[in-house]
């Protein structure tokens, strides 16, 4: 696929999504959407990427959705984004970020609507000083998407998701990270730098095993059977046991050296 609403970049074992319509803060459209998706799965299919950070080019990470791409082609009964809750329905977005290589937002201005509701299921998200986060939704005579109900809640707790949902008002970054809608507030010189040092952290480990153990805090998170999340870990760890990582893990230990968990993986495969 061919992109023109976002840029796209290898840095070591990271791969950097920078969504790309500066002039209009990075509003989203359907096809923006579906250039994320194609992006994220090329770095899921890529060995040598660990982990992905998705931030903004320009002033803002994204405005929200594009008016007349989405709401107003809608009302002139032209849904041109095959869209009723958020994403084009060919993009199962939640499923694709849960599943994903472990994802990183580095939101370095304003995130609005959909532009929050995007990163919610993602594993990090590192603000700049001058970001600002808005779950706009009621102020546009509509409600949340993306199942932004449910991750905000997890992320902020009950009262501070509601107030967030019900008044529609920005959220500076430094009450954004007291309230727990994200994990970290630098300076905007220092947002990629620091996205990219949590991403290489997190790549440092084998990709298999992260990616089950996102599964697992996706099924477990919110369980309250505790013998079906317990379940699910064993099951994950039968497999795990008898994997090529954990037997490098085991003999780096004992030799004391780093272990190549790439190297393993791919001496496995072959």
């Amino acid at each position: 696929m061919n992109y023109s609403q976002i840029k796209t970049e290898k840095r070591g074992n990271i791969f950097i999504i920078t969504l790309n319509r500066p002039e209009r803060l990075n509003a989203w459209t359907g096809q923006m959407a579906a250039e994320q998706a194609d992006a994220i799965q090329r770095a899921n299919d890529d060995p040598d990427i660990g982990a992905i950070v998705m931030t903004g080019e320009g002033r803002g990470f994204c405005a929200g959705a594009d008016i007349s791409d989405t709401f107003q082609s809608r009302i002139d009964g032209n849904d041109r984004n095959n869209d009723t809750g958020g994403m084009p329905r060919d993009v199962d977005w939640i499923e694709l970020v849960r599943s994903s290589k472990p994802m990183i937002a580095a939101v370095n201005g304003p995130a609005v609507g959909i532009g929050v509701t995007m990163i919610l299921p993602f594993d990090v998200i590192v603000a700049a000083e001058e970001a600002k986060f808005g779950m706009v939704f009621v102020k546009m005579g509509i409600v949340p998407e993306l199942a932004s109900s449910h991750f905000l809640v997890s992320r902020m707790g009950w009262g501070h998701a509601n107030e967030m949902m019900l008044s529609g008002r920005l959220y500076p970054a430094a009450e954004a990270k007291e309230k727990g809608l994200c994990e970290y507030v630098v300076k905007g010189d220092k947002l990629l730098d620091k996205a990219l040092e949590i991403a290489s952290s997190i790549a440092e480990n084998p990709s298999r095993q992260l990616r089950m153990t996102k599964q697992l805090i996706s099924q477990n998170a919110c369980e309250t059977d505790m013998k079906l999340a317990q379940k699910r870990e064993i099951n994950a760890l039968k497999i795990c046991y008898v994997s090529a990582e954990h037997k490098e893990a085991v003999d780096a230990f004992l030799n004391k050296r780093k272990p190549d968990f790439r190297k393993a993986t791919q001496s496995a495969a072959e």
